[in-house]
């Protein structure tokens, strides 16, 4: 989900199916499915808020029981990739933004049905709803060269340079 989505949710946005993205981009809303750790995790944070008796409808919120901005989210972010170290603590270094791990998940879950043309046709229609995209165009903006789909394409033409058909 986008940072703008996340900061967006409010208490009740959770439920059995997943998370209840009212305020997407361009206004549009979905629902957005999530694994079972997810759903563990949020729980857990729920359990936490709680007991900070947070007040209002927010979701994710500081101490003052607001939802943060997202410059302090991504103050955040950097703030623990550079604890985590997989980001310089020299200051304007380049390193992992939040937006990057939308870029990821994308790349990552296109991995996944990699040896399956139709899986991936499917897969990408899927993709670019679960992301909120608007058209399946936005959506190929997201994918970037990996070792695995660099290796998937290359055998797939070679295969057709077999066969006569490249």
């Amino acid at each position: 989900m986008r940072v703008s989505e996340a900061l967006a949710l409010q208490a009740g946005d959770i439920g059995s199916d997943g998370l209840i993205i009212r305020k997407g981009k361009f206004g549009k809303s979905r629902l957005l499915p999530i694994h079972a750790s997810t759903r563990t995790a949020l729980a857990k944070y729920t359990a936490i808020r709680q007991r900070q008796d947070a007040e209002g409808a927010d979701f994710f919120v500081l101490g003052s029981g607001k939802a943060p901005s997202k410059v302090r989210a991504h103050a955040v972010f950097v703030q623990i990739a550079r604890n985590l170290g997989i980001r310089p603590h020299v200051l304007r270094s380049p390193g992992p933004r939040l937006h990057d791990l939308r870029h990821c998940f994308a790349v990552r879950s296109l991995e996944g049905c990699l040896h399956d043309r139709q899986a991936v046709a499917h897969h990408m229609a899927g993709l670019s709803t679960y992301l909120g995209h608007a058209s399946m165009a936005h959506t190929y903006w997201y994918l970037e060269a990996t070792p695995v789909l660099m290796h998937s394409i290359a055998a797939a033409g070679e295969h057709l340079f077999a066969e006569g058909r490249a």
